[in-house]
């Protein structure tokens, strides 16, 4: 793991692909103020930039990258709709680095009108999981009612087989819009990581355009 330096507030890059998925806890933060499309940093609990992602603005099918920091020249992950979004859209995330496909996640079109739930599948499209948004009441007001969504901002958890394997959680600040990303509850590190974090940017990014 990489180690805060001697100044004050400034923190060592992260050196490895590895080191990267290796913590319990990530936090999305979503850029403002951006003209085109959407950006996204995530940081480690160190507050280090372990990935920088960019969502590509006017494209008919969703497309977004994970890059190792925001220079962008090395990606890390992608994200990529099968078909032009709808409700019952796919997305596929593959690791261009480790030239695989981790898994896929697929809307459950009807359901997500009421409350957010997707399948988690793996890279043969094999369901696995399940992620579902805290609860259908609240769901159902931050859709109806655009202040409830700032005062009960969205909760997801991912389950793998019924057991609860991460958390993300957004926070209540609409100025400083995040997700904290919470790995813990998963102990036996059943649950990819690298689909946890695509989840979550995935979630970020189009929080809202469902209401």
């Amino acid at each position: 793991m990489s180690t805060m330096t001697a100044a004050a507030g400034m923190a060592n890059p992260i050196d490895t692909a590895g080191d990267r998925y290796s913590f319990d806890t990530y936090t999305v933060h979503r850029k403002l103020f951006q003209v085109f499309g959407a950006a996204f940093t995530i940081r480690d609990p160190m507050g280090n930039v372990a990935f920088y992602s960019k969502q590509k603005a006017f494209k008919l099918k969703e497309d977004i990258r994970l890059y190792t920091d925001d220079s962008m020249q090395t990606e890390a992950l992608t994200i990529q709709a099968r078909h032009i979004i709808d409700f019952g859209a796919a997305y596929d995330v593959v690791d261009p680095l480790a030239n695989q496909k981790v898994g896929a996640f697929k809307r459950k079109g009807l359901k997500s009108m009421f409350k957010d739930e997707w399948v988690i599948m793996d890279h043969e499209d094999h369901e696995i999981g399940l992620i579902k948004e805290d609860n259908t009441m609240l769901a159902m007001l931050r859709r109806a009612i655009e202040l409830a969504a700032l005062v009960f901002p969205q909760k997801y958890h991912l389950e793998l087989d019924g057991q609860a394997a991460c958390r993300l959680s957004q926070n209540f600040n609409p100025f400083i819009p995040k997700i904290a990303l919470d790995f813990t509850l998963d102990t036996q590190s059943r649950l990819d990581k690298r689909l946890g974090i695509a989840a979550a940017v995935l979630l970020c990014a189009i929080e809202g355009k469902q209401r």
